[in-house]
């Protein structure tokens, strides 16, 4: 592998500034929101929801975090890879909430590549907890606004990485960029991953995601986005079909892996050269204080393994161990003391 003086793992996605609080169901209900979804909702639409982000400001716990899936995701990699081996592409504005986001990152050693929007304010999703439950609802605002050019400006940095990653929120912004990476890692050989991040994605996106397809070396989503999967595409499988889902994503492809997380179910792993699950290892119900953002610790923890040479199932396994991890604390984030993985 070619890196040796900038990040060797490139993540690119949505940054968004998180406003944690712990709601009712009742609450849930009053905007038609399920646990556990995924939605966006536009600031110039007069959207009802846009109010939820005022409300949560009057809740006695509200947290704020640095957030947006693949930037989670950044930082859950640092967290393992230690400072300057991740950079992160991003669109955000010029205000308050990105100089939080920005100083997150570099806290946790990550290189933030951010493209600044003048007009538009930074992102933001407000994290609605039910229990072990969340419901996001996302006003995307500058995040929306990324371009190829931003790679562009910094392709020296694109080329010295060793690998991609990408959340699949931003094919809801600009596929264009996620293409001009996807090509760059296809020609090089440099393994490519996406997320498939929400169940909206596939359902609302698939022309984008279609696009993006090609160039995938690793797929990650989770038991709801695959199945929303197998609805836009028309899979003649069961919703829970896991193996057969994957198989659909994988095709004809010779290099493909797909990797599904099911909560405390095994990891389910299927490419060309065959199908296995991996067991996750149980935490004790008294231990998990917030599943928000488990899947992109996950992510986090696969991506570095990889980013470290290791195999598959190792890789896999780390990601279950960060994601255990994370689950143990507040939001997205990671112990402030640093562990150590061992198989």
């Amino acid at each position: 592998m070619s890196s040796t003086t900038g990040p060797k793992l490139v993540c690119l996605g949505n940054p968004l500034l998180d406003i944690q609080a712990t709601v009712s169901d009742e609450y849930l209900a009053k905007y038609e929101l399920k646990a556990n979804d995924a939605i966006l909702v536009d600031a110039s639409s007069n959207e009802p929801k846009m109010a939820i982000f005022d409300e949560l400001l009057q809740v006695p716990d509200v947290k704020f975090i640095a957030g947006g899936a693949a930037q989670n995701t950044a930082r859950g990699a640092a967290y393992i890879l230690g400072k300057g081996k991740v950079g992160y592409f991003g669109s955000v504005g010029q205000d308050k909430f990105s100089a939080k986001l920005l100083a997150e990152n570099e806290a946790a050693g990550v290189v933030s590549y951010y493209q600044e929007q003048s007009d538009v304010g930074t992102g933001k999703c407000a994290a609605l907890i039910t229990g072990h439950n969340r419901s996001l609802v996302t006003d995307l605002g500058a995040a929306n606004h990324f371009t190829p050019a931003q790679l562009e400006r910094h392709w020296s940095v694109v080329e010295q990485a060793d690998l991609f990653y990408v959340g699949g929120f931003h094919l809801t912004v600009s596929p264009d960029a996620i293409v001009k990476l996807g090509k760059h890692a296809q020609e090089t050989g440099k393994p490519f991953a996406l997320n498939l991040s929400a169940p909206f994605i596939p359902q609302f996106f698939k022309s984008a995601l279609e696009q993006v397809l090609p160039y995938t070396t690793y797929v990650i989503a989770n038991e709801s986005e695959a199945a929303s999967y197998a609805e836009a595409f028309g899979v003649d499988a069961k919703a829970d079909d896991l193996v057969a889902i994957a198989k659909h994503i994988v095709g004809d492809s010779k290099t493909r892996t797909v990797i599904f997380t099911h909560g405390l179910e095994p990891t389910v792993i299927v490419s060309f050269q065959g199908e296995q699950a991996i067991p996750v290892k149980a935490l004790q119900e008294e231990s998990i204080v917030d599943t928000n953002g488990a899947g992109d610790a996950f992510a986090a923890g696969f991506m570095a393994g990889l980013t470290e040479g290791k195999t598959l199932n190792e890789s896999v396994d780390m990601g279950q161990w960060l994601a255990a991890l994370s689950i143990q604390e507040i939001g997205a984030t990671y112990p402030s003391e640093k562990l150590t993985y061992q198989n």
